[in-house]
């Protein structure tokens, strides 16, 4: 078995090149699409990926480089191909997604569309658990602090892939998931600057060597290309390409 990954962006929130750091994740005949940024929809286009061939949509937290394209998204899931999509979302977010960021543009009741429920199959995932997609693939969602106060998540795939999405550096979780036996470590990176509600690449450096060697680094600024060979043991992830992580 194994997971299928195809980055949608792996641009930072203020990335012209990169579009939004957001994921496409298949295992067995489940494919899930991981954050729904404002770049989502073109990107999906880009790949010739049809709206209809995922499977659920899971939101990490609300700021728009990772919801800012769920409206059209569900638009044309309702008003195109007459189908309600899976939404996989965090118990603490269900009710701030749709009152705080898309009731506003979302609501209409002439036609009865008054709530999330009215657009999604909402499958709620409580904070720590873990959720079974499919037959193969399993999901857990891990608490992370990005701006304080306000909720968001981490992602661990079957037990042997992690998926940071926007985090301040956490080397305690980080040298646990290792031990714990954590092959692959997908992880955003702010190349420069102090630290603050991203993970900075001077931190990740600080890691063990073993642990570097299991890191692709995504959600990163226009001038990447200015970093290669400076990232120790630590790949980059690039937009649109296959990668294949056996899970077994």
């Amino acid at each position: 078995m194994e997971l299928q990954l195809r980055m949608l962006g792996t641009g930072g929130a203020f990335s012209t090149r990169y579009a939004n750091n957001n994921a496409l994740m298949t295992i067995g005949d489940f494919t899930l699409l991981v954050d729904c940024g404002v770049t989502a929809i073109r990107s999906l286009h880009e790949m010739k990926v049809p709206l209809t061939s995922i499977d659920g949509v899971f939101i990490t937290h609300q700021h728009a480089d990772h919801i800012g394209g769920l409206e059209e998204f569900a638009f044309q899931m309702l008003y195109v191909y007459r189908q309600k999509p899976k939404l996989f979302v965090p118990s603490t977010l269900r009710n701030v997604l749709w009152e705080n960021s898309l009731k506003g543009g979302m609501i209409n009741p002439e036609a009865g569309l008054n709530s999330l429920d009215d657009y999604f199959e909402v499958i709620e995932i409580a904070e720590g658990s873990a959720a079974k997609l499919s037959e193969d693939f399993r999901l857990e969602i891990l608490p992370s602090e990005h701006v304080r106060y306000k909720s968001s998540y981490s992602l661990l795939v079957n037990d042997r892939l992690y998926y940071s999405a926007d985090t301040r550096f956490n080397r305690a979780r980080l040298e646990e998931l290792h031990d714990r036996g954590v092959r692959y470590f997908l992880h955003e990176c702010k190349l420069y600057g102090a630290p603050g509600v991203h993970t900075t690449l001077e931190e990740l450096l600080t890691l063990p060597e073993e642990l570097q060697e299991k890191i692709q680094l995504m959600h990163y600024s226009d001038d990447m290309e200015n970093y290669i060979g400076r990232t120790g043991p630590m790949t980059f992830l690039h937009q649109h390409e296959l990668y294949r992580y056996p899970l077994d």
